[in-house]
């Protein structure tokens, strides 16, 4: 076994990206307040070839250090927007087609691993607050809310690390119906 080179892994060019067919997902931060998770969402995107990335409220947008420190130059090939208000955000992804699915504990929660992604041709993917999670405007407007089982003493994970567990199962869903 040995390690791959950059050359060896066939990378594509952020304008190859961009041209590429998307699977059917959009990720929504929603008043993320540490720059490297914005950063690391903007990692993820690129990663798992989602359609586009909405930062809202107080989420920081680019160009900043702290999120260029992990993006690794994904701000560059990922489609992104910012919307100061995420309840009106969800409406217009709701009118265009698209399931408002909330990462979030609630008393209605689905497990990550009994969740049908697949049920939804296209995804809105809602994630919250470090501290106080996903803002309560949403829950009326949400399809579902997915819930990451956890077996510890603590009831959270970090966004950056729930994202990318929620975006990787929804994309190996959807990328096996492609």
């Amino acid at each position: 076994m040995k390690k791959l080179s950059m050359d060896e892994l066939g990378r594509i060019t952020p304008e190859e990206y961009k041209k590429q067919e998307k699977i059917p997902v959009v990720l929504v931060l929603d008043n993320i307040r540490s720059m490297h998770n914005v950063g690391s969402a903007f990692r993820t995107c690129d990663a798992f070839n989602v359609e586009k990335l909405y930062l809202c409220g107080i989420t920081a947008t680019p160009p900043q250090k702290e999120i260029s420190k992990t993006a690794l130059g994904a701000t560059e090939s990922v489609d992104w927007e910012y919307k100061e208000r995420v309840s009106e955000l969800a409406k217009e992804l709701k009118s265009a087609g698209y399931a408002i699915l909330l990462v979030e504990q609630t008393d209605n929660s689905i497990m990550l691993q009994n969740f049908d992604f697949a049920q939804y041709e296209k995804i809105a993917l809602f994630v919250g607050n470090e501290v106080f999670g996903i803002s309560d405007e949403l829950l009326p407007l949400s399809d579902s809310a997915i819930e990451i089982p956890q077996f510890g003493t603590k009831h959270s994970l970090n966004v950056s690390v729930a994202t990318g567990i929620v975006l990787w199962e929804a994309v190996k869903q959807l990328a096996v119906r492609s």
